[in-house]
């Protein structure tokens, strides 16, 4: 009786399953996942219709001031950078366009802060007032196509940071931390902006995603036991439809696919950044360190009032998580994949 109800219930489930897979709703779901093909794009040419021809031209950046995009890691410190440009007068600094609690919905973006952002009492109130960025904001931005090359197409998500620029009272700064590997997408359409890419010691940095209290420790594997605090696991399925050789690492420790996601930031940030910032640098010489930045980027601040907002944190945590030894092999096996991986012809 119960292995005939089991079959029963497994011919069922299979072909409900199928019925599924042939609805054109799921068809069309699974379409919407799909990312551009640039071949598509350049394989063909635009030309007016002959018979009620409409003159189309290419819009060209006419915002002024330039927007400066910060772009970094999670827990890279561009949260403070973004602070020390959040300053009335100068700048209107954005924090984080992207993030899932949608800072311009009053109702819905909560009123809390994360104690680890010193001198930080909102996110939100340079998105008062633009309440019209829910016609093109969409939460997928944060989970899927993480990766854009300058032959994709968003025109949601370009008019999106198009309204932010153009409504900001002062030169707008926008800071990211899931647009790295859409950077070449943002110097394709934003070619007047000026691109800042901060990172930070990859051991620091992991140290800072575990946070306090974990329980993953250097003799784990796989995702068991990991706290996926900042999205780790999630970038590394969407990203590894572009990189294949991430998902040979879905079965190791979580610092593998840290370290190579990482890296990958990294090498994005010294292509299409205009400027590359070290943490480090910025909280053991802040002085001299952002008197470059700003002469670099053009930007014209008096540093002094900044420098209460910079509080340097510990440098050397790595230390209690596991030894030297122990971050370089795994570091070495990805360097060396990743040169293998650019080097092919």
């Amino acid at each position: 009786m119960r292995s005939t109800l089991r079959r029963w219930l497994r011919d069922h489930l299979i072909r409900a399953l199928v019925r599924a897979l042939d609805s054109q709703e799921v068809h069309h779901l699974l379409n919407q996942r799909h990312t551009d093909d640039p071949r598509i794009r350049t394989g063909l040419t635009y030309r007016p219709t002959p018979y009620r021809p409409v003159s189309v031209q290419k819009a060209t950046p006419t915002i002024e001031p330039h927007p400066i995009f910060i772009s970094g890691r999670f827990r890279s410190g561009s949260t403070l950078l973004w602070n020390l440009f959040r300053r009335p007068g100068v700048h209107t600094a954005y924090y984080e366009p992207l993030n899932e609690r949608r800072w311009f919905d009053t109702s819905g973006r909560g009123d809390h802060t994360d104690l680890t952002h010193r001198g930080v009492d909102d996110y939100w109130r340079e998105y008062d007032g633009l309440e019209e960025l829910a016609n093109f904001y969409q939460e997928r931005w944060v989970r899927e196509r993480l990766y854009m090359d300058g032959y994709d197409f968003d025109p949601a998500l370009k008019r999106y940071l198009q309204i932010l620029i153009e409504r900001a009272p002062e030169r707008p700064v926008l800071q990211f931390n899931r647009v790295d590997f859409r950077l070449p997408w943002l110097r394709q359409e934003f070619p007047n902006a000026t691109i800042v890419h901060i990172y930070r010691d990859p051991r620091e940095q992991w140290c800072s995603f575990l946070g306090t209290g974990h329980g993953y420790g250097p003799d784990a594997s796989g995702s068991r036991g990991y706290q996926d605090r900042f999205y780790l696991n999630l970038w590394g399925r969407d990203l590894c439809r572009y990189y294949p050789f991430l998902t040979d690492f879905h079965d190791r420790h979580r610092y593998y696919l840290f370290y190579l996601l990482w890296k990958l930031s990294f090498l994005h940030g010294q292509q299409h950044a205009n400027y590359n910032l070290a943490f480090e640098d910025l909280v053991t010489s802040p002085k001299p360190t952002l008197a470059h930045l700003f002469d670099a980027i053009g930007v014209k601040v008096d540093i002094e009032p900044l420098l209460p907002l910079i509080e340097q944190p510990r440098l050397d945590n790595w230390h209690d998580y596991a030894d030297d030894q122990w971050f370089c092999s795994i570091e070495t096996e990805c360097d060396a994949l990743l040169n293998d991986y650019f080097s092919a012809s």
